[in-house]
C-alpha cells in the first residue's frame, strides 16, 4: 500500500483550516498540552528507537574489558569460560559514562554478559558478581530499566545500519550482539527494530490527529488515520518476515533460553531468582522478568491512542466492571499487565504513554461523528489492520513456542521420570523443562484454574486480538473483529489441537509461558512477542 512519508523535522501540531470550528479559549485552556515526543527520548521520525544510532564501542578505554569480551562472547560461552572470565573481572564503575548512548550501550553489553553469566553454564547461576552487578545498577538506574535483558537491550538500542545513508528497513540493519552467533538471533531482534522504525511514523501522525480532533478538523483526522491504517498493516508484513531467517526449532532451544529472567523460574533451577551481589550489604535476591518484546511501547501506543482496552484473561466487560465489585472490596486492575509490562520499559517511554493516555481522544471524537461514514471506515481500519497483526503474532507463537513446547514435552515424557531435585543442565535448557500436567484425583490431566493457576497462552492472545474490535463502529466490523468469523490462526490453532490431542490444549499448557518461559500469564502475560 502506498503511504504518505512523515519528514522527521514537521511539526508535531496541525492547525485548523480557515473556517473550521475549534474550541473556545476556556476549552483550550483546561485540555492538557499534547506530548512533545522528543522531551521523551521518542524520535519523531523512528519511534522509540533512539534519534541518534546505537554505540558500536565504548569510547573511554576503562571499559575496554567489558568490549573486549564482548568481542568475543560466542567463543566464551561455548567453551564455557565466561563465567571465569567474568568472576576475574574488577568492578569497574560507570563514571566515565557520558552520553545517553554511552549509557544504553553500557546497559545492552552488561545485560548480555548478565545473562550469558547465568544461563552460559551446566546449571544456572544463582549469583550475579559484583563486577557485573555493581555498573548495571547503576547503568540501570540512570536508564530507568530493571537490570536484566529487556526489549531495549536486545532490540532497542543493539542495532547499527549496513548504509547510514539509507532508511533503517530490515535489509539496511545488522545486530551489534547476540549469544549465540545465528543468523536466527540477529534475524528475531531485526525484524522487532524493523517494525519499531516503520512504526514510528505513526507517533507524529496519531499527535496530530489528536489536535485536530480538538479543533474538530475532521477531514485531517480522517486523513491520519488512512495513513495509520496503511503503515500498521505494513507491520503485519514485516511480521511474517520472521519466517525467513529466523528457524522455530533454533528460536526455542537455543535463542530462547538465554532471554530467560529470574522470575517464576524454580523449575529452572533458580528457586529464589538471582541474588544480585553489589559487593554491599545491600546485595538481595531479585526476580525479573526475560526479554519479550511485550516490553516495545509501540503496540501499547496504538491500543492507547484507539481507545483498545484489555481485561485481564477469561473476563468480559461487565465481569470486571466496578459496579459488580464486591462491596469494600476493591475492583481488579483491568491494566494490570500492561502495567507490569511498563515497568520494563524505559522510563522516558513509560512516561511518554501516560502522557498520552492523557490526551487520547480519537475514539470517542469518531462515536461522536459516527455518521461521518470516511471517518469511521478510517477508524475501523486501523483497528482490522492492528487486530489482524495480532492475528499472524497468534500463529507465530503456535508455530515457535506453543508446538515446541509440546514437542519438547513428548521427548521429555519418553526418556522417563527425572528426580524433583534434578536442575535442567544448561546442555537442555530451560525449553526442555518437564513441566507438571495437575492431575485430578483420578491421575487425569484436569484443565488448569484460572488466576493465581496461570492462563494458556493462546485463549490470552485469542482475547486479546478480539478485545482490538471492540471500540469499531460499524456493527458488522465490530462483530467481524471481535470474533465473529475464524481467522487463519484459529484454523491453525485448532489443527495443532487436534495433532496433539484436544484435551492437551488446556491441560498440558505450562504454567509459565513466554518468550523466556518467565511470565505467569494471568498477571503478566507472554509470548514470543506479546503483539
Amino acid at each position: 500500500m502506498a503511504f504518505s512519508p512523515v519528514h522527521p523535522d514537521a511539526a508535531v501540531f496541525t492547525p485548523p483550516p480557515a473556517g473550521i470550528p475549534t474550541s473556545t479559549p476556556a476549552t483550550v485552556d483546561m485540555l492538557p498540552p499534547l506530548p512533545r515526543p522528543e522531551d521523551y527520548h521518542v524520535s519523531p521520525a523512528y519511534g522509540f528507537l533512539p534519534s541518534e544510532l546505537p554505540l558500536q564501542c565504548l569510547p573511554d578505554p576503562v571499559y575496554d574489558r567489558w568490549e573486549r569480551i564482548i568481542n568475543n562472547f560466542q567463543s566464551l560461552l561455548l567453551s564455557k569460560r565466561l563465567r571465569t572470565v567474568i568472576d576475574k573481572l574488577p568492578i569497574i564503575p560507570a563514571t566515565h559514562l557520558y552520553t545517553e548512548a554511552e549509557w544504553r550501550r553500557a546497559y545492552s553489553i552488561l545485560s548480555f554478559m548478565a545473562h550469558g553469566y547465568i544461563w552460559g553454564g551446566e546449571k544456572p547461576a544463582e549469583r550475579l558478581p559484583p563486577s557485573i552487578t555493581y555498573p548495571l545498577l547503576q547503568v540501570s538506574d540512570h536508564l530507568e530499566v530493571p537490570p536484566v535483558a529487556t526489549y531495549a537491550a536486545v532490540c532497542l538500542w543493539n542495532y547499527k545500519p549496513i548504509f547510514l545513508s539509507d532508511e533503517l528497513t530490515l535489509d539496511n540493519i545488522s545486530t551489534l550482539v547476540t549469544f549465540t552467533g545465528s543468523l536466527d538471533e540477529q534475524w528475531f531482534y531485526l525484524v522487532s527494530v524493523a517494525i519499531e522504525a516503520r512504526g514510528g511514523a505513526t507517533i507524529p501522525l496519531m499527535l496530530e490527529a489528536i489536535q485536530a480532533a480538538r479543533n474538530g478538523d475532521v477531514a485531517t483526522v480522517t486523513a491520519r488515520l488512512r495513513t495509520v491504517a496503511e503503515i500498521i498493516d505494513e507491520l503485519g508484513s514485516l511480521l511474517l518476515r520472521m519466517y525467513e531467517n529466523c528457524d522455530p526449532h533454533v528460536f526455542y532451544h537455543r535463542i530462547r533460553p538465554f532471554l530467560a529472567g529470574s522470575k517464576n523460574m524454580k523449575d529452572a533451577g533458580l528457586p529464589h531468582g538471582v541474588f544480585y551481589d553489589d559487593g554491599s550489604r545491600n546485595s538481595s535476591w531479585r526476580q525479573y522478568g526475560g526479554g519479550s518484546n511485550a516490553q516495545s511501547s509501540l503496540i501499547q501506543f496504538f491500543d492507547i491512542v484507539l481507545g483498545v482496552e484489555h481485561r485481564p484473561t477469561g473476563s468480559k466487560g461487565a465481569e470486571t466492571s466496578e459496579s459488580e465489585a464486591e462491596p469494600g472490596v476493591a475492583p481488579k486492575p483491568r491494566h494490570n499487565f500492561i502495567h507490569e509490562m511498563r515497568q520494563y520499559m524505559p522510563g522516558p517511554h513509560r512516561r511518554f504513554l501516560q502522557a498520552v493516555e492523557s490526551v487520547a481522544n480519537i475514539r470517542e471524537f469518531v462515536e461522536d461523528h459516527s455518521r461521518d461514514r470516511n471517518l469511521t471506515i478510517a477508524y475501523d481500519a486501523c483497528l482490522a489492520m492492528l487486530r489482524a497483526l495480532r492475528d499472524k503474532h497468534i500463529q507465530m507463537v503456535s508455530r515457535y513456542i506453543i508446538v515446541k513446547s509440546r514437542e519438547a514435552r513428548s521427548v521429555s515424557r519418553s526418556r522417563g521420570p527425572r528426580s524433583p531435585d534434578d536442575a535442567p543442565a544448561r546442555g537442555r535448557g530451560i525449553a526442555s523443562i518437564s513441566y507438571k500436567d495437575n492431575p485430578d484425583a483420578n491421575g487425569k490431566p484436569k484443565k488448569k484454574m484460572r488466576g493465581t493457576g496461570g492462563t494458556a497462552l493462546i485463549p490470552f492472545l485469542k482475547q486479546a486480538r478480539d478485545e482490538t474490535g471492540e471500540p469499531a463502529i460499524d456493527i458488522w466490523a465490530r462483530k467481524v473483529l471481535t470474533g465473529g468469523r475464524r481467522s487463519a490462526a484459529d484454523h491453525e490453532v485448532a489443527a495443532e489441537s487436534l495433532r496433539f490431542g484436544a484435551e492437551e490444549l488446556d491441560a498440558g499448557e505450562p504454567t509459565i509461558i513466554g518468550l523466556a518461559g518467565s511470565w505467569s500469564m494471568e498477571t503478566e502475560g507472554g509470548g514470543l512477542c506479546l503483539y
